[in-house]
Order: C-alpha cells, then sequence, then structure tokens
C-alpha cells in the first residue's frame, strides 16, 4: 500500500479547528431540537391545582370566575393562572380524548407547580340509579378500552392466549376483554399491571363534606323531572369512544359497577398516579350513554351538567383546605 505524504502541522492545526467547530455546532443543533422535551421550564412557581376540562362548554363557566388570570401558551394549549375560591389555579382544556387528557396533564404537571389535579365536565350515566345533572365524583377510575380483542374460533365463540389469561378477570364484551394497564411511577418505579387508580382520600372527604350546592335542574324552559343529586364515591370509567349504546351501558354497570363513563378522565388519573399528585374529578351527568328512551340527550343537557360539574367544583375548592 503506497503511504500518503505527510500533511503540514498548520493544515493538520487548521482542520482539527473546523473539525471541533462542525461537532460543536452539530451538538448545538442536537439540544436545539430535543431541548423542548429535555428542558421544560416552569412558567410559574406558585403551588396550584390543576383544573381541567376537556372541551369548551365546560370551561366557559369556569373561566369567568378566575381572579387575576393571565395566560401561558404551550404546544397551542392555553393555560390560565390566578384564584378560583381563593385558591391558586392553573385552568386549561386537556382536548377530548384519552391521548390528549393523558398528554396535557403531563403537560401542565411538566410546566406549572401543581400540588393536586381536578377534572370537572360532562359524562355519560352508567348507573340505572342515577339521572341526567347529577354529579358523580368516583373513588376511583378504570380505563375500560384497554382490550384484548380475542380469536374467533367458531362463529360466537372466542378464546384468549393462554399466557394473557391470568390477567383477564373481568367479564368480556364478545371478543373485547378488559385488561389492566402496565405503569410505572415516581414511588414504584418497577413495571406493574393496574386496572384502577384511585381517587385522593382527603380531597374525597372534602368532596363528601359539601352541603346544599344547589344543583340546576332547568335549562331554559327545559327541566329534568328529578332534582339533580351529588354522588361522591364508586368507580367511574373511561375509553376512546363516545358511548350511546344499551347494551354496553348494561355491560359496563354490570362488569365495573361504574357510574359514570367518560373519554378523559382515567387518562389524566393514570398521569397523576405516575407523577405521584392527589387527583379528584366531578362528571355531571348529560346523558344516559345509550340508557335513554330517545335520541341522545347531550345535546340538550351539556350546558346544565356542565354547569352543575362546575358548581361542585367550586363548592369543592371553597371549602378545600
Amino acid at each position: 500500500m503506497q503511504s500518503l505524504p505527510a500533511a503540514k502541522p498548520s493544515l493538520i492545526s487548521r482542520c482539527t479547528r473546523l473539525l471541533g467547530a462542525l461537532t460543536l455546532a452539530a451538538v448545538v443543533a442536537g439540544c436545539a431540537a430535543t431541548a423542548p422535551g429535555k428542558t421544560a421550564v416552569r412558567l410559574d412557581d406558585t403551588p396550584r391545582i390543576a383544573v381541567i376540562s376537556a372541551f369548551a362548554p365546560e370551561l366557559t363557566v369556569l373561566l369567568p370566575q378566575v381572579q387575576q388570570p393571565a395566560k401561558h401558551s404551550i404546544n397551542g394549549v392555553e393555560f390560565t393562572t390566578g384564584t378560583l375560591e381563593g385558591k391558586p389555579v392553573v385552568v386549561f382544556l386537556s382536548g377530548i380524548s384519552m391521548t390528549n387528557a393523558a398528554m396535557n396533564t403531563q403537560l401542565v404537571l411538566d410546566r406549572f407547580n401543581v400540588s393536586h389535579v381536578v377534572f370537572s365536565g360532562i359524562a355519560g350515566g352508567v348507573n340505572p340509579g342515577l339521572h341526567i345533572g347529577d354529579v358523580t365524583v368516583p373513588a376511583q377510575w378504570g380505563q375500560y378500552m384497554e382490550w384484548l380483542m380475542a380469536r374467533e374460533d367458531k362463529p360466537g365463540q372466542y378464546s384468549a392466549p393462554a399466557w394473557m389469561k391470568s390477567e383477564l378477570t373481568m367479564p368480556a364484551f364478545g371478543m373485547m376483554h378488559p385488561r389492566p394497564v402496565e405503569v410505572r411511577s415516581a414511588a414504584n418505579p418497577k413495571l406493574t399491571k393496574k386496572f384502577w387508580f384511585e381517587a385522593d382520600p382527603k380531597m374525597l372527604a372534602t368532596a363528601r363534606s359539601l352541603q346544599n350546592v344547589g344543583l340546576e335542574h332547568c335549562l331554559a324552559a327545559t327541566c329534568l323531572k328529578q332534582r339533580p343529586q351529588l354522588v361522591v364515591g364508586g368507580n367511574g370509567v373511561s375509553g376512546q369512544a363516545f358511548v350511546d349504546n344499551k347494551a354496553f351501558r348494561e355491560y359496563a354497570f354490570k362488569t365495573f359497577e361504574a357510574n359514570v363513563l367518560d373519554m378523559e378522565t382515567a387518562a389524566t388519573a393514570m398521569v397523576a398516579h405516575s407523577n405521584g399528585v392527589p387527583y379528584i374529578a366531578f362528571r355531571s351527568l348529560s346523558d344516559l350513554a345509550g340508557g335513554g328512551e330517545g335520541e341522545n340527550e347531550m345535546g340538550t343537557f351539556m350546558g346544565l351538567a356542565a354547569a352543575n360539574s362546575a358548581k361542585v367544583l367550586r363548592a369543592f375548592l371553597a371549602s378545600w383546605k
């Protein structure tokens, strides 16, 4: 092999400096590209309660009540800091769906000093003993759509893989078997499986102490047959589907003993659990998830339900110590 002529020292020095500059530029560019995900700077150091709603009609009844509001925008999400019933809060929309709820709950925890998480909004009723306008405050939430879609061996007959059967402890809905989710947390970094995510006991105790909230039962000229009530305790479930199906509503009540069903809370509950932040959720029934006599009632009663949920939330904040 023929050897190359030796390079002059000045040329080597210039090449070394150029290589160093190029390397530094590449590192800086790489850091700049990853900085938003790795260097989340807090926008506010005041300890606050995160108040979350899923979509605009739920938030419009709360935002006008926030005192000394200040706006912050992150990834297109508008966060409003201020006080509500004398408590420092950061109020925002998660967006509809489990993914939005998880993503933006984590976002508020990363960018603000959040001491507690509170969700307020509307939901579909599952428990046949509850009615439109009632406000539920479940003691725990589960993700009912973390499913195994089972193999169909024969028409209408399904089987699960043998290695998965031990975690399929709840009845299936046809081929769909509910499963626990895999989760890690700051307190327990070991991967575990969990179905129910418990609301904070102290926050639940405060919710149970609420009296005479005065829930609305009329919207314009339309009034409910029953006076709405506040129900604290029991179960709630969440999933990616808007449910307007009588058979599935009955399945959800029988299988999960759920009072209510929505599309966000269990995702927020899982994020709160993983970060070690206490949470609670207030959900008012805007419809009966397919259990009503006629067309889905949400379009008619979502304003009333959102107002009732907000009323209970504000009473909770006023009582919270």
